[in-house]
């Protein structure tokens, strides 16, 4: 019977694995043992992709030793996007929020500030921003997406008259 590391509500790639149901996500999120093993399963991840977890309290999150070589990995195989966006789902499924924010804003800085990942800022921007499920916290992310992004009047994630006068 297909498990999945990172389980959502809907259907994925494996169309032998069973969508997640709320009372089955309730039970995980009362579980001590089943939400370390999310942890745990999170920051191997983490390392594949060239990401350490710095603080499990925040979320907070810095290359790893290897980034280099993982960078690579992300940049050659778009496939990874699709995992990473799978991974922020269910972050916020798992009541990890604050993970989300942090891995996207991660991913934002890697491809539109550091220009390390070329290849993964499209999906940066269509897919792991609009995985937030705070508002407020999509917001703050769209407008740091549109600062750091150029040329800025090419950005089609958000209204340049509302970004111009976000605080």
């Amino acid at each position: 019977f297909p498990f999945r590391l990172f389980p959502l509500r809907e259907h994925g790639m494996n169309w032998r694995a069973k969508p997640l149901t709320c009372q089955e996500i309730q039970a995980f999120r009362k579980s001590k043992e089943v939400m370390q093993r999310f942890i745990r399963a999170y920051q191997l991840m983490l390392r594949f992709y060239g990401i350490v977890l710095v603080n499990e309290e925040t979320g907070e999150l810095k290359r790893a030793e290897n980034w280099a070589e993982r960078f690579q990995n992300l940049n050659r195989f778009s496939h990874n996007n699709l995992r990473i966006t799978r991974i922020l789902k269910c972050l916020g499924e798992m009541g990890y929020e604050h993970y989300q924010v942090h891995l996207v804003k991660f991913f934002l800085t890697e491809t539109l500030v550091k220009e390390t990942l070329p290849n993964v800022k499209r999906s940066a921007l269509d897919y792991f921003l609009f995985t937030i499920r705070s508002k407020w916290k999509r917001r703050e992310l769209v407008h740091y997406a549109w600062r750091h992004f150029k040329p800025r009047g090419s950005f089609v994630w958000g209204p340049h008259d509302k970004l111009l006068k976000y605080r």
